[in-house]
């Protein structure tokens, strides 16, 4: 029994180097392949003007690009996933880490951003259609609305422009 022991201690012992992985240099983890014909909306935000985001927001979702899957909505809005990311400037390097940051990882964003315009009543809104995988923007469109309720009727001529081919 004794000439036993030592044979079993030695088939444990390989049997274990076995099942431990050689080396895990080089491994980085899991890579996410992203669909180039993948794009999500992100709603439009504005405390300032509500009304205008909403009515931005409502034509986003109905937006389409050619030659493209239907869009992924998402929950939150640009603004809220720049925060989590602790990235909140409007530059391409934002933009993009906004995208990778979304699951799944999407080859193109489409956000709206409004802004107080020249003039006091005004409201500036900026539709952008942003690569991630290039780093930049695709196409954008804007337009000074005299007032809110301008907004809800003639975004949808903004988010055309800036999603034609």
């Amino acid at each position: 029994m004794r000439r036993y022991r030592g044979t079993i201690s030695w088939l444990l012992l390989i049997g274990l180097m076995g099942c431990t992985p050689a080396s895990n240099k080089g491994v980085t983890g899991p890579t996410v392949q992203v669909d180039p014909k993948t794009w999500t909306v992100l709603p439009a935000e504005s405390d300032e003007f509500p009304i205008a985001a909403r009515a931005a927001t409502e034509r986003l979702r109905r937006a389409r690009l050619r030659g493209m899957n239907e869009p992924e909505i998402s929950k939150v809005s640009l603004q809220v996933v720049q925060l989590s990311i602790e990235c909140v400037d409007r530059t391409p390097s934002c933009y993009t880490a906004v995208g990778r940051s979304l699951q799944p990882p999407p080859a193109e964003l489409l956000f709206a951003e409004i802004d107080q315009g020249p003039k006091k009543q005004s409201i500036k809104v900026t539709v952008t259609l942003f690569d991630v995988q290039a780093q930049k923007r695709k196409r954008a469109a804007s337009k000074v609305f005299p007032s809110e309720e301008d907004v809800v009727w003639g975004v949808a001529d903004v988010v055309a422009e800036a999603t034609k081919p």
